[in-house]
């Protein structure tokens, strides 16, 4: 070990009162891990965590009825805030809005960002089965867009596989590989409508490092660049990146774009996950997530072993990750 990092952890979940009555009410789709504000400080003592980046986990704040999402959005990060406020170095929020309620949403956000001084939003990757890019939910990334906001991106469950207990066969739980793959579809979806030159002031963060989004990147661009340029590709799979590369799409191009991300390390600390991720990704642009308490401390412990000890990252990166780069998002916590 290199001594005290004091890691920023920017995949850093809560669950408060309010949350977790919510989820209570509607029987119980989701594990509500046990979560106290006592727990959040003695966990980060235990591991070295100098920040810990709140937010509200799947399945968000809505569940049928707006005026409802609206209340339980606004009680939750009126909680969530005031503990910051009593540990403004040790903590830090991401706040939750009422989506799919996308009115409800852009006032949440504003009212978060604005007059709450929140860090940053969290959105999940898909609602109903439609993903973050599709134009509908334009209205709250310009939002974010106009503030600069930081955009925490965590998965959902697709609306295939939203029994969460069963997952998509028996015995194979969302959580092993469906998180991944639900994360990728939103950075597809952000790249081919554009959304990433378009709000190209917000600060968007791929949970689990990207998914699988780094590991079939080079595919990703060569396709694009020597397939979909041509016909009839390019009028059957028409979109607004390419639309607006026109003639000009490449892969170097498509691996900048994936550049614009952040991508966290939770669950993704080992060489095979940071071997492509480093590949891919601006280093500048790793932050450190332990994905704490839906993953139990024994994982996060593995975590924090594992970037200490990967033979891919030198000291710089090792600090980079651990604290530098978050530092650069939010500098709020520096000092």
């Amino acid at each position: 070990m290199a001594g005290k990092r004091g890691w920023i952890d920017v995949h850093y979940h809560a669950m408060n009162a309010p949350y977790e009555k919510a989820l209570a009410a509607i029987g119980g789709i989701i594990r509500t891990p046990k979560w106290s504000r006592q727990d959040a400080i003695e966990f980060s003592d235990r591991q070295d965590i100098g920040t810990g980046l709140l937010s509200l986990g799947i399945p968000g704040a809505h569940f049928g009825d707006d005026a409802a999402a609206r209340d339980l959005s606004r009680r939750c990060n009126d909680d969530l805030a005031d503990f910051v406020a009593l540990h403004p170095k040790r903590f830090g929020l991401f706040a939750i809005t009422p989506m799919p309620d996308i009115e409800g949403a852009c006032a949440e956000a504003a009212r978060a960002l604005d007059t709450l001084g929140a860090d940053g939003v969290v959105v999940l990757s898909s609602y109903n089965g439609q993903y973050l890019g599709q134009p509908q939910w334009d209205p709250l990334l310009q939002v974010l867009n106009q503030r600069k906001a930081v955009c925490f991106i965590h998965p959902n469950n697709h609306t295939l596989t939203a029994e969460v207990r069963k997952g998509f066969s028996p015995g194979i739980g969302n959580f092993l590989g469906e998180f991944m793959f639900d994360t990728t579809r939103a950075g597809l979806n952000l790249l081919f409508n554009n959304c990433l030159d378009r709000y190209s002031d917000i600060k968007f963060i791929l949970a689990h490092a990207g998914g699988t989004l780094p590991y079939f990147s080079w595919r990703l661009g060569e396709i694009m660049e020597r397939q979909m340029t041509n016909d009839p590709w390019d009028t059957q799979y028409r979109s607004a990146f390419m639309d607006a590369y026109a003639g000009k799409v490449t892969k170097a191009l498509v691996l900048a774009k994936l550049r614009r991300f952040y991508f966290d390390t939770a669950l993704s600390a080992g060489p095979q996950s940071l071997g492509s991720l480093l590949q891919v990704a601006d280093h500048d642009k790793i932050l450190f997530g332990s994905d704490w308490p839906y993953c139990p401390e024994t994982m996060a412990t593995d975590m924090i072993a594992e970037l200490e000890n990967n033979p891919l990252l030198d000291e710089k990166l090792k600090r980079a990750i651990a604290r530098d780069n978050a530092l650069k998002l939010f500098p709020r916590l520096a000092g």
